[in-house]
């Protein structure tokens, strides 16, 4: 079945020629001139991908990005601009974006990051709203958590991200990198001293004792996963 893109680009020339170019390719198209009508758009239309500059009238690409991944934090998202920038790269990639393409490129360029990033994607875990485990309730939706004895915290939006993607991989250990790659959107290991840091302002927000964990577990020489009443698997058993 063909997949749906989403353009979302003002300036027409150059929006229709990446119009052309994915449906000459097969790919069923939805386009979009400015910022408000593409977040609509996105919202309520079912797309498989969204290609998004960054540069509009309106909402800009970056808060565009913002709400659709409240909406739809699994839908691959492709930056476009003109914007060379590392600062604005990080940004958009922080922001949740799968990758992130510089004008002027070619429409053979595009359709291979677009078929790259489809690729990367299909086989992401399904979403996970809500779950309960060792006496927390988290729900995911709301970014909060509720205690045991009641009490009810709040969770950074990348916290949630970070308990959805452990909770979406169950039974298994997910690398720093991993989480790096598919959770910040950001590649290679200089970051992941992040992760932990993320990790244990998790704990301290949970409760979870750190030295006899419940909820979020480290497996030695592999990174983390969520509790599910077993024991982490020993990596000794892999060699």
């Amino acid at each position: 079945m063909p997949k749906n893109v989403l353009v979302i680009e003002d300036d027409a020339p150059i929006r229709r020629g990446i119009v052309d170019a994915l449906k000459f390719a097969g790919y069923n198209v939805f386009e979009a001139a400015d910022g408000h009508a593409g977040l609509e758009t996105g919202v309520q239309a079912d797309v498989d991908m969204v290609l998004l500059d960054i540069v509009m009238p309106g909402l800009d690409g970056f808060e565009v990005l913002d709400e659709l991944r409240k909406v739809k934090p699994a839908v691959p998202i492709i930056m476009l601009t003109a914007r060379g920038a590392e600062n604005d790269r990080v940004r958009g990639l922080k922001g949740g974006a799968d990758d992130y393409v510089i004008k002027p490129f070619s429409a053979r360029e595009l359709l291979a990051r677009v078929e790259a990033v489809l690729r990367r994607t299909a086989e992401r875990p399904r979403d996970v709203q809500s779950l309960e485990i060792a006496g927390r309730t988290i729900d995911l939706e709301r970014r909060e958590l509720k205690l045991a004895d009641g009490t009810r915290r709040e969770l950074s939006e990348r916290e949630a991200d970070l308990i959805r993607y452990l909770a979406a991989n169950p039974g298994r250990a997910i690398s720093r990198e991993e989480i790096l790659s598919r959770v910040w959107g950001l590649g290679g290991s200089v970051y992941t001293r992040t992760i932990d840091m993320t990790v244990a302002r998790l704990r301290e927000k949970l409760d979870d004792d750190k030295d006899a964990p419940e909820v979020i577990l480290t497996v030695r020489a592999k990174g983390y996963m969520l509790a599910d009443g077993s024991p982490p698997p020993d990596p000794a058993s892999d060699n």
